[in-house]
């Protein structure tokens, strides 16, 4: 009987210690899958703005909206290059690197920058004219790679109508946009078109970096009785340094968008990059769900366009605003 029960006992025993080990096994399986359903998503910004600070922001709130919390189920990495491309190379390299599910390029060179460096990482771009001229898809209704997003191609036509109304008397228009920017160089073209079908004189001067905005805004006042500038990121971090030029020399500035009104612009009919960078974090929400990839996802647009007239700009260089678009002046930040 001693002997049936040390053997009953040690069975027991072993028996015990395979159930308790069966359960740490199953426990440690249970949080890798666990912790494998948390996406990680990479952002790169290209520089600061008030246009890409809101398309940012857009983005994480559609996310959130849509039941995926950062620090909760998915892990959101943001970066910004801070317009440095060395800087987009480092970050992208990091992103391939650490294997990110998912990442939002803002901006046309962020874009090219993580596009460059994998062709298997889905990724979506937000604050980007034309994919197609950026060599960023095949075409921007059959993306056909790793690459889809949202644009925000403004209406430019309008906006130089818009000029045409607060500015009656001009004669010639100049444009200013940053020479190296793909999407400035495009908006800027058709800007001309538009400007020259009214019977317009065009003239531009363009920047390569934010040290020649100085110099470029002092020799287009004196050329000009009003000027235009594109969704430039370069123009829009330095508007507040436009504006003290453009007020000296009482000359109007239409913008792409409004942040750039409301760092010193006159007036815009432009895009919320709000709602742009909401857009695209629903394209997010389906790739994370398996119902979309970027190959076959065409690039959408904007379907709103908004009014914004910086009514102290206005005043500042004498400029009377109509009554029908008086309701849209805002108060500059």
């Amino acid at each position: 009987m001693k002997k049936h029960g040390k053997k009953l006992m040690t069975a027991v025993l072993i028996a015990a210690v395979i159930v308790l080990g069966a359960g740490c096994s199953s426990s440690g399986t249970s949080g890798t899958k666990e912790e494998s359903k948390n996406a990680t998503i990479g952002i790169v910004q290209y520089v600061d703005h008030v246009a890409l600070d809101a398309a940012r922001e857009g983005f994480v709130t559609a996310l959130a909206d849509n039941g995926y919390t950062d620090g909760d189920n998915i892990t959101l990495d943001i970066q910004n290059s801070q317009g440095d491309q060395s800087n987009l190379s480092t970050i992208s390299d990091r992103f391939v690197s650490n294997k990110v599910d998912l990442v939002l390029a803002i901006a046309t060179p962020a874009a090219q920058a993580i596009a460059g460096k994998t062709t298997e990482i889905p990724i979506l771009g937000t604050a980007i004219t034309d994919y197609e001229a950026a060599r960023l898809v095949k075409t921007n209704e059959e993306p056909g790679g790793n690459v889809s997003g949202t644009t925000d191609m403004n209406p430019i036509k309008e906006q130089i109508d818009l000029l045409v109304k607060l500015v009656p008397t001009a004669k010639t228009v100049g444009v200013l946009y940053t020479s190296g920017e793909d999407n400035s160089i495009i908006q800027a073209k058709m800007a001309k078109e538009a400007i020259e079908k009214l019977g317009l004189n065009y003239v531009e001067v363009t920047v390569t970096n934010s040290n020649d905005v100085q110099q470029a805004t002092q020799s287009i006042v004196s050329q000009c009785d009003a000027i235009y500038i594109p969704t430039d990121n370069v123009f829009a971090s330095a508007m507040p340094q436009v504006q003290s030029i453009t007020s000296q020399s009482k000359t109007p500035v239409i913008c792409g968008e409004s942040g750039m009104v409301e760092s010193g612009g006159l007036a815009t009919l432009g895009i919320s990059y709000s709602d742009l960078g909401y857009q695209t974090g629903l394209m997010a929400v389906k790739i994370l769900k398996g119902e979309a990839e970027p190959a076959t996802m065409p690039i959408e647009a904007a379907t709103k366009f908004e009014y914004a007239i910086n009514g102290a700009v206005a005043e500042e260089i004498g400029l009377t605003i109509p009554s029908d678009l008086s309701q849209y002046v805002i108060t500059a930040k």
